[in-house]
């Protein structure tokens, strides 16, 4: 049986490699021939992250994209991440679904915000109900948490399922750290595009750093205001893993906006997957992941965040305790092998 899937970017995107890569071996395993044509290619997101982003590289992947549409047959089984031509009405959903080609979609993030809350009137005019259009003419709608659920009941999909960001936890076998040794390191992941949301607790990094603590940033490189123990770390897939392992203790500070709201949570599950506790705002999916005094702590103010922090860096057996909780919680609900049946059945039917 044959699987198309249209993912936003290469496996080197975050969203891609973690909603649709990592499972293609095991639909391959369970008789699927995968076929994946990404719209954004590597130099697109090099170009992006470095700030300047070639309108020829966008229309050379606009067009590819168009080319490869002709690949879908009536026997196909159809994935697309999120939406085909960002910025462009839902035309070629409403074809595929005019051909009676039933694909699958899938979100990670609030996208629909792009249109209906952009600040130019003129995208929000065109576009404010389209990706409510791409939802209503699919089959399914995979979604990431209940706010992107709620969404798409409200656009009228078909059908809607919850498939939070998973991990393989194959990729997490990560000895537990010596709490022993007295340097506390408060860790972050993510990109140069959420690296924004680091800065905005940044004075309460500041005053643990000039106390002792340890600050690592992997994937993104900034000003925090204060180098002091800051130490930034390129992102690479084979080395995240073991740069994780090396925090003992995993951020995720966020904005209050809908756009946050739509996140899922992912770099808690990653920290939580190497045993770590973790301190998080109160937004949107984080409320669910992390269970106060359990396997972390929500913070909201500054003075939150610092109270928090301190009692992991004061408490090196609360910080193994809440680890093996969060860990245990990950291993039930948030890896790849207790999804992957879902996934089968939601691209089967």
């Amino acid at each position: 049986m044959k699987i198309i899937y249209f993912t936003k970017y290469t496996r080197k995107g975050a969203s891609s490699r973690l909603r649709s890569y990592q499972y293609f071996p095991f639909l391959e395993e369970a008789g699927f021939s995968v076929s994946v044509f990404p719209l954004f290619s590597d130099k697109y997101l090099n170009q992006l992250y470095n700030g300047k982003v070639s309108k020829i590289t966008i229309l050379n992947c606009y067009f590819k994209r168009l080319i490869n549409l002709y690949k879908i047959s009536k026997k196909t089984k159809v994935v697309i991440e999120k939406e085909l031509f960002p910025y462009l009405p839902a035309w070629a959903e409403q074809f595929l679904s005019f051909l009676g080609i039933n694909y699958v979609v899938d979100y990670d993030d609030a996208i629909f915000h792009n249109y209906d809350k952009n600040r130019n009137s003129f995208i929000r005019f065109l576009l404010k109900n389209k990706i409510d259009v791409v939802m209503r003419n699919s089959k399914c709608v995979m979604a990431g948490n209940s706010y992107l659920k709620s969404r798409a009941d409200e656009a009228g999909a078909k059908r809607v399922y919850i498939i939070p960001t998973v991990i393989d936890l194959n990729r997490y076998t990560v000895q537990e750290k010596d709490i022993s040794n007295t340097n506390f390191v408060i860790g972050w992941i993510g990109s140069p595009s959420t690296f924004k949301y680091v800065q905005e607790i940044a004075p309460v990094l500041k005053e643990l750093a000039l106390n002792g603590a340890s600050i690592h940033i992997v994937g993104a490189n900034g000003d925090l205001g204060f180098t002091k123990n800051v130490t930034f770390i390129s992102w690479n897939e084979e080395s995240e893993v073991n740069n994780i392992s090396n925090f003992d203790v995993g951020i995720m500070p966020l904005e209050d906006t809908p756009w946050e709201k739509g996140k899922c949570a992912y770099k808690l599950i990653q920290y939580m997957a190497c045993g770590l506790p973790v301190v998080a705002s109160p937004i949107g999916m984080n409320n669910e992941v992390v269970h106060s005094g359990e396997n972390g702590f929500l913070a909201s103010t500054n003075l939150e965040w610092s109270e928090a922090l301190n009692k992991y860096k004061n408490n090196p057996d609360l910080r193994r305790r809440n680890g093996k909780f969060g860990k245990a919680i990950v291993e039930e609900g948030y890896t790849v092998k207790s999804r992957i049946d879902s996934l089968l059945e939601i691209i089967k039917k």
